[in-house]
């Protein structure tokens, strides 16, 4: 689990919450009025027997004084073992099923597009590809934005577009010989033509120019199309994970 536990922390620094606090190696992150999911309990490493009451309790306490509840990443064999029966125990509900999954750049690249959308790249992402990606998936606009300018890995952007319309984005951050894909969203107009085929080899293509032979990319289990896209893609699942909510 060893993979899976590093993938999962690249994530967060690609998902970059406002505060981050390391309590004995739990990464205890808050964003506010972002994606919930980033400002969750990290809790990997092992617990001295006896001691998950106490880690949990601070982890309340982090998160009570910012006026928000606590939820907890649960990934069998990368957390301690018995938290999730805990937490369960103590009132925590289970939430979102989770894909972790990976490929290599040069497999993706094979699936050669057969849209003819142009694909641009960005350092940065645009407003245009943020108008996208807010469309699609909603929240905040200011905190989102905040989110993406601390990501302080490097990356890349990407816009599928028909003539000068965006119709799907996505972006990678590399980071430790990893490529990670996130953002991706296409226009409820533009599904099913291949638009997310193309952006995620453009995806692909900057990685393996990068010298970066490795992705990965987390996708919610009940997104059948975008899982049935990312296997057609080369991608595998390697661990999935869940996550449980104090309600």
């Amino acid at each position: 689990m060893t993979m899976v536990r590093g993938l999962q922390e690249r994530a967060a620094r690609a998902l970059p919450a406002e505060y981050v606090e390391d309590a004995g190696g739990w990464w205890l992150r808050h964003a506010p009025s972002c994606s919930w999911w980033i400002g969750t309990v990290l809790p990997h490493g092992e617990s001295a027997p006896g001691e998950l009451e106490e880690r949990v309790a601070t982890a309340e306490k982090f998160y009570a004084g910012r006026d928000t509840i606590a939820r907890f990443q649960i990934t069998p064999g990368a957390c301690p073992g018995g938290l999730d029966a805990f937490l369960a125990d103590r009132g925590y509900q289970r939430q979102s099923l989770i894909s972790l999954q990976t490929a290599a750049a040069e497999r993706v690249l094979e699936q050669t597009p057969t849209g003819s959308l142009q694909v641009r790249l960005h350092d940065r992402p645009t407003r245009a590809w943020f108008d996208v990606w807010h469309a699609v998936n909603g929240g905040h606009p200011r905190s989102e934005w905040d989110m993406l300018a601390r990501v302080d890995r490097p990356g890349v952007y990407a816009c599928a577009m028909a003539g000068d319309d965006v119709l799907a984005v996505g972006r990678v951050a590399a980071d430790d010989g990893w490529a990670g894909v996130f953002g991706m969203a296409t226009l409820p107009e533009a599904r099913g033509k291949g638009a997310a085929r193309d952006v995620l080899t453009a995806l692909a293509g900057w990685a393996d120019g990068q010298g970066m032979a490795r992705m990965y990319l987390q996708v919610e289990h009940e997104n059948v199309p975008a899982r049935r896209l990312y296997a057609r893609m080369g991608f595998t699942q390697i661990s999935a994970y869940h996550y449980r909510t104090a309600e």
